[in-house]
């Protein structure tokens, strides 16, 4: 593999020191897969529970005696001199530490944010896990990364940057990526007649039975409408911030935009994602090609599930190379001009050691190489608020199904204008604030020394002030 070789012939005898901020479902893994990675050493953990950080060394098979809480700089510097793992509850002082490569998961918007840039203005490579935070001002890290000469990455293992490289792969094989995205799953049993989604399940009535049958060649659109109102049940879920948020990061760091403000989010069998996610003029359900998408994909009670996963709709201008490609395994829609590409996992935090890696011996990112705000994620209130309450809680406002989220064309900051979701999370309401109100920055209480609006009014002034970033979206 591509990796190895690289490692190997840039990074022979090299190891790589990093440190990680936030050891949370998806922090643990990268703390316990790291002594089996080769030229990885992640001798340092940062966690406001520090217990979280000892336990994931523990499992990681270090004795007790190997891992050392620390209070300070000075105590963590010897503790890594004597070859200890250490576990600090202030993330700040990993700063000053002599590691090359900081990974951030803390799932809160403003320290995801304010942590990267430390690392940044330290001479730290950045793996950017915290997608709540790079929805925000990733732009803006990545630009400070580069003059920097440092790497600003998503990571491997979270959908968003697998599906980077992905893209990356097919169009430099010169293939036309019409759409792209991650993968949903809903569990079909055709023997009970239910659909089950998001742990939801749902009965399928004999009347629309037929709009489950296999889509027939050129009849993309008439079933995908059939089957819309049997997602009813699991709809207020794709309208979360969460899975928006993974629609944008990929957006910003690829150029795909969507086709609609959530994306079409078909419901659709693998086999059949081709025949659906063409372009209209070819009978599917695209109006401009190069399009980001969630598809929810229908799986059989043996079948394994493939939810998680990351795919790409692509076009081959050359005939004869595209039916090859067809014949050795690709799936196509009918008039054989659009194909799958799909990886069926992600691997979270296990697979992230690659992208620590690629930043510290290789000096490249696994994601993105150019990073632009080409979307902004939309906040609109989905039940009534009152004055003085909070929008979600710290580290929890992507799954709070009180406010919607969904995609527009990149905004600046204005005093009266719409607020960027994440930049509103645990932040009050001024007012009262009916459902279905886009939330704007003047309905909140954002204090004006916020690192992460700082951050945001420099982005803006940087890319957005005076122009746009990005093409407009049929449709928007």
């Amino acid at each position: 593999m591509i990796y190895s070789q690289a490692f190997r012939r840039f990074g022979e005898g090299k190891v790589v020191r990093a440190g990680l901020i936030g050891v949370g479902d998806f922090g643990a893994p990268i703390v316990t897969q790291s002594p089996l990675v080769r030229g990885l050493d992640l001798c340092v953990v940062a966690d406001l529970d520090v217990e979280r950080g000892q336990r994931a060394y523990l499992e990681a098979g270090y004795g007790e005696e190997q891992i050392a809480l620390c209070g300070s700089r000075a105590e963590a510097l010897s503790e890594l001199e004597a070859g200890r793992r250490v576990v600090l509850d202030d993330a700040s002082l990993m700063m000053e530490l002599p590691i090359q490569v900081i990974a951030t998961g803390t799932r809160v918007p403003e320290a995801g944010a304010v942590f990267a840039e430390q690392a940044i203005l330290h001479g730290k490579h950045v793996v950017m896990i915290d997608k709540e935070a790079d929805s925000v001002v990733g732009s803006l890290l990545k630009l400070l990364a580069d003059r920097a000469g440092l790497v600003y990455t998503t990571d491997d293992g979270d959908e968003p940057g697998l599906l980077m490289g992905l893209y990356s792969w097919a169009q430099a094989l010169g293939l036309e990526v019409l759409c792209g995205g991650k993968l949903e799953s809903c569990l079909h049993d055709p023997r009970r007649n239910t659909l089950c989604a998001r742990g939801r399940e749902s009965a399928v009535s004999p009347e629309d039975r037929w709009a489950l049958e296999r889509i027939p060649g050129g009849q993309a659109r008439r079933y995908v409408e059939g089957r819309r109102h049997l997602r009813a049940a699991w709809q207020a879920d794709e309208d979360r911030g969460d899975p928006i948020c993974h629609m944008a990061i990929i957006c910003n760091g690829t150029g795909l935009i969507p086709d609609a403000p959530t994306g079409h989010r078909s419901l659709v069998r693998l086999v059949e994602i081709p025949e659906v996610f063409c372009p209209e003029e070819e009978e599917g359900v695209l109006r401009t090609r190069g399009a980001v998408d969630m598809p929810t994909v229908l799986f059989g009670p043996d079948d394994p599930e493939p939810g998680g996963g990351v795919f790409l709709v692509v076009a081959n201008a050359d005939a004869g190379s595209r039916e090859v490609m067809i014949e050795k395994g690709l799936v196509a829609n009918s008039r054989r001009s659009a194909m799958l590409l799909y990886r069926p996992y992600h691997l979270c935090g296990a697979e992230t050691a690659m992208s620590i890696l690629c930043a510290g011996l290789l000096r490249v990112p696994t994601g993105a190489t150019e990073v632009l705000p080409r979307v902004d994620i939309l906040a609109t209130t989905a039940r009534d608020y009152r004055a003085g309450e909070a929008l979600g809680s710290p580290g929890a406002l992507g799954l709070d199904h009180g406010v919607k989220a969904s995609l527009v064309p990149a905004f600046a900051l204005t005093d009266t204008g719409p607020a960027p979701f994440f930049l509103l999370e645990n932040r009050r309401l001024t007012q009262d604030t009916p459902a279905g109100t886009v939330i704007t920055m003047d309905r909140v209480d954002l204090p004006q020394d916020s690192p992460l609006l700082s951050l945001r009014k420099r982005q803006d002034a940087l890319f957005l002030r005076g122009g746009s970033s990005g093409r407009q979206v049929v449709g928007w």
